[in-house]
């Protein structure tokens, strides 16, 4: 868990992760990380519920809500804080990266379920993507785009109704600061 909680301030802050000081600051005075660190610890161990109460706690605070039961990779990075909003069955991959503003939800009739995020996707500020859906790896989803389609590796999502531009290399490389790959 430990290991988790550093590669997630490795996205942040880089080598310095592993300074003290470092830690400290970010556990307390940055709320996106502060929220990362109670959602990590809240998953497992003795303190458990303690550390639920903390992250309903620190959900009121910065209107961050994502709960412990959803599955999200190593590397989450949470730029600001506000009204994120991602559904407990949500399966996300490594250095996921969500904006102020953004709903990873569920959507009833024909995409009935919620969605499935890959590694490496960066989701803009008023992002939404809900339903029954994939979204490959190395994706960016602009600012206001809407979401309840599939989309593929190596894209960019725009407006909407969402629109996928393919791309022939990663869209998300200058957006994915210090991926938890290049952790030591």
């Amino acid at each position: 868990m430990n290991n988790i909680l550093l590669k997630d301030l490795f996205r942040y802050e880089g080598e310095n992760c592993h300074n003290i000081k470092e830690k400290l600051k970010y556990i307390f005075f940055v709320p996106g990380y502060t929220y990362t660190f109670f959602y990590r610890k809240s998953k497992a161990g003795h303190l458990r519920h303690l550390y639920r109460m903390l992250l309903r706690l620190t959900s009121y605070i910065t209107h961050i809500q994502i709960p412990y039961q959803t599955q999200i990779g190593e590397g989450l990075y949470i730029g600001h804080f506000g009204s994120i909003i991602v559904n407990p069955d949500a399966v996300i991959g490594k250095n996921f990266c969500i904006s102020v503003g953004t709903l990873v939800g569920n959507a009833l009739g024909k995409k009935k379920g919620v969605p499935t995020i890959g590694d490496n996707v960066f989701m803009g500020r008023n992002s939404i993507v809900i339903g029954n859906v994939t979204i490959g790896n190395n994706v960016l989803i602009a600012p206001g785009a809407f979401v309840n389609f599939d989309v593929p590796d190596n894209s960019i999502v725009i407006g909407n109704p969402g629109q996928i531009i393919p791309k022939d290399s990663s869209p998300t490389e200058k957006y994915i600061v210090y991926p938890v790959e290049r952790f030591a």
